[in-house]
Order: structure tokens, then sequence, then C-alpha cells
């Protein structure tokens, strides 16, 4: 099984939103970077990318160096830890897959307190999501066929890429994401990760 990072897992959103100053501000500013990522395709520095979003909005480019020092803020969802490791204690190999460096990557994922059989950051990839060379990586890494993975997305981006190489896909919505127009329809969309466990055979 694979999973999205910096929203399916973890509250990223909370973060922006401090640094930024408020609510709006965050929002906007996360909104435009992912439109940022969505277009990129070959990698970038991530730093960079981060920087634009915030000059997009009227924000200063120093809030993304703030954001890199803060990471290890981030902070998982509430459900995150113990679904996690439901499915890590069943032996199902796990993987990321992530738009950020790999530095940010590795310290991003020890917050949600589980060990991942794989990492795919964005760096790591040389491109972004929602390019498909990203999942064919993890997928590759993780040894298993599009058709027998499940991907957890927490962006509607990830769509996207997902259906382009036959990933079915739990879309994690948990802040009321707006698809990007001809987003594909995911396999299940709840508002929280606990539903994803009776979908892969745990519990009722």
């Amino acid at each position: 099984m694979l999973f999205d990072l910096l929203t399916a897992l973890l509250d990223s959103w909370t973060l922006w939103n401090a640094v930024a100053g408020d609510a709006e501000r965050g929002g906007a500013w996360r909104a435009a970077y992912l439109r940022i990522t969505y277009r990129s395709g070959a990698y970038r520095p991530y730093e960079d990318l981060v920087a634009e979003a915030a000059a997009a909005v009227g924000l200063p480019r120093h809030l993304a160096d703030e954001l890199n020092a803060r990471y290890a803020e981030l902070r998982p969802w509430n459900d995150v830890s113990d679904v996690l490791s439901q499915l890590a204690g069943a032996g199902l190999p796990l993987g990321v897959v992530t738009n950020c460096s790999e530095r940010l990557g590795r310290m991003a994922v020890a917050q949600t307190g589980v060990r991942f059989d794989v990492l795919v950051t964005a760096e790591r990839a040389g491109v972004y999501k929602p390019d498909p060379r990203a999942y064919l990586l993890a997928l590759d890494d993780l040894g298993v066929a599009a058709s027998r993975c499940l991907f957890v997305a927490g962006s509607a981006y990830d769509l996207v890429g997902t259906a382009a190489v036959g990933l079915s896909t739990y879309w994690h919505d948990r802040i009321g994401m707006t698809p990007p127009d001809g987003a594909p329809t995911p396999l299940a969309h709840h508002a929280t990760l606990r539903p994803l466990l009776p979908l892969v055979g745990f519990g009722p």
C-alpha cells in the first residue's frame, strides 16, 4: 500500500497556516503551491517552489525557509497512527510517495511514528506528482504491480497521477478539497482514514 504523506497522513495544513499567519493566507499559499507542483513535472528544489507559491499570493518568500525549519512540528491526523499500526502489524508492505526534498521527506515521515518500507520523494524521483514516474518508482521499490496496490491520496491532484498508472485510490480528503478539472473518481472518498481498514479487509 502506498500513501501520500503531507496531506493524507500529516496535518501539514496547520503548519502552513501558522507560518503564514492565519488559515486564509495559509490556505491560499498551499493552494498556489499545489497548482505549481501540478504543472512542474521535472523536479526543481522544493524550497524554491514553496517560495514561488508564497510570492504568488503576496506573502514574503522567506516564509518558505521558516516552513522548512519547522518541519519537525508536523503531526499525523488523529486516526493515522492507529490505522498505520494495524496495517504495519499485519505485515502489509507500506510506502510513501511525497512531493518534497529527501531531507524534508525523511523528517516528515518520522513524524508518523511508523516505519515505511519505501520512501519516494520528488527529489529522488526527479519529478513531482502527479507525474506517473513517481508512483512507478514506488511500485518498483515495493515490488508490486499497480493492479495489486492501493494508493491513499491526500490531495485531489494525486487522482490524476494514480489513474495514469492504474492505481486504485482511496482519497483521504481531510480538508474538503476541490479536485482539478477532469480528475478521475477515486475508489473511495472519505474525510477520515478509518474507513480504509474495512476496505482492505480489517474489521467489519
